[in-house]
């Protein structure tokens, strides 16, 4: 195993990719009760064009695959669910599917390797008929029109909406009943057996263990399969303009909802993460808890809580979100174009930047203090090919003049949409 260790925050991380392509990081917490185990594998919701290793046409599936074959995976051939075989042990199961990856974990104190040996075999044994995939489509299909009824998730979905033209991004990681509708048992185990190869999965192990020990636990539960080739993705090219820059919708809401969006190039793989680090420093000095901006809202009565802030990005796709409730989100997205001006024209003030730098450490180095935070935080790193470790090294490296030319570069007017919800 690789060892790698941060002598700023004295943690280690151990590290191997087996022979199968499987890589395994291990995260000791000694003294710690709780145990946490997640395993992913590099396919999500915006995988929907691909050629199979092996293969030279070009496969399409339906959209929302990637969420229907997370659902399915629990259903075992002998008639159990292992959602519920787990749950009997105590432990406490979920999966969950994002833009770019599928994952499955549980979290317990005890009878962890009894977990273990159904967790192992479920992820590793899919059992699809044509029966349990007709049923599943009524049950997601349920849970699409609840979402479709949610508030807080059609003024996230309407923002993606206004800013992409053709990335997968902006689609709902479900799907549509009429998209879910297209898929078959055929479709679940291409799509199985083209993702979920070891060569394309990552396991991460985190609580009190002997690194040594558990690599074996973990080696003694996996089927032999080889290793995949490479699998070609294939995005649609999306101009750099938005759709439109204000979509409006009314739903039963007590206060109106926005999400401000601003579509941003997709980092460079060297920089993505002093380019991530930046733009929370900036989101942050802009209308953060502690901003003159958030101050002025919050005293004029428009906004009572500090909106949430996010960059989130992938491989051919990254933008900005600013979210939270307002009596008047027009003002909000007026004053924030404003700020951004203001803060272009005159540079970001140097004692604010560092202080709000030592804070975006600061909750790092907090996210470390938990079991299932550290664990979920390396998994989603690995997927976008990042080691978490460079968050904590790079932070360092990022001065005022980089920060100032991330701000010149990303926050661009033309760029910016105002989803609401009244």
């Amino acid at each position: 195993m690789q060892v790698l260790e941060n002598l700023k925050i004295k943690e280690k991380i151990y590290t191997e990719k087996l022979k199968n392509g499987l890589t395994v990081i291990i995260i000791p917490q000694k003294g710690v009760q709780k145990k946490y185990i997640i395993w992913g594998t590099h396919y999500g919701s915006n995988d929907n064009k691909f050629i199979v290793p092996g293969e030279t046409e070009v496969t399409e599936v339906p959209k929302g695959v990637a969420h229907f074959l997370e659902h399915k995976m629990f259903e075992q051939e002998n008639g159990k669910n292992s959602l519920d075989v787990l749950t009997s042990l105590g432990v406490s199961a979920n999966a969950y599917t994002t833009n770019d990856h599928t994952a499955y974990l549980y979290e317990c104190t005890d009878n962890f390797y009894e977990a273990l040996d159904e967790f192992m075999d479920y992820v590793q044994h899919p059992y699809f008929t044509d029966e349990n995939v007709e049923k599943e489509k009524g049950i997601i299909g349920q849970e699409i029109k609840m979402y479709d009824d949610y508030p807080e998730w059609k003024v996230y979905l309407n923002a993606l909406e206004a800013m992409y033209y053709k990335n997968p991004v902006k689609l709902d990681i479900t799907g549509t009943v009429e998209t879910i509708s297209h898929i078959d048992k055929d479709i679940l185990y291409k799509c199985y057996n083209t993702f979920y190869n070891p060569s394309n999965m990552c396991l991460v192990i985190s609580g009190d263990f002997v690194p040594e020990q558990i690599l074996e636990e973990i080696k003694k539960r996996l089927i032999e399969k080889p290793q995949n080739g490479e699998i070609k993705r294939i995005y649609e090219p999306e101009p750099e303009e938005i759709v439109k820059e204000k979509i409006k919708q009314q739903m039963q809401v007590s206060q109106p909802l926005f999400t401000i969006g601003i579509k941003c190039n997709p980092p460079s793989p060297k920089e993505k993460v002093k380019i991530h680090i930046a733009m929370e420093i900036i989101l942050n000095m802009l209308i953060g808890e502690s901003s003159a901006l958030y101050k002025e809202l919050y005293q004029a009565g428009n906004m009572y809580a500090m909106p949430n802030l996010s960059y989130e990005f992938g491989e051919n796709y990254a933008h900005l979100l600013i979210s939270e409730n307002a009596n008047d989100p027009e003002e909000v997205y007026e004053k924030l174009k404003q700020k951004i001006e203001e803060f272009q024209n005159n540079g970001l003030n140097v004692d604010n930047f560092e202080r709000m730098k030592k804070m975006i450490y600061g909750e790092y180095v907090k996210e470390y203090n938990d079991v299932t935070s550290i664990a979920r935080m390396f998994l989603s790193d690995f997927m976008k090919g990042i080691h978490s470790f460079d968050y904590l090294e790079e932070i360092d490296t990022i001065d005022i003049g980089f920060a100032n030319q991330v701000l010149k570069d990303n926050f661009k007017k033309e760029k910016m949409v105002l989803s609401v919800v009244k």
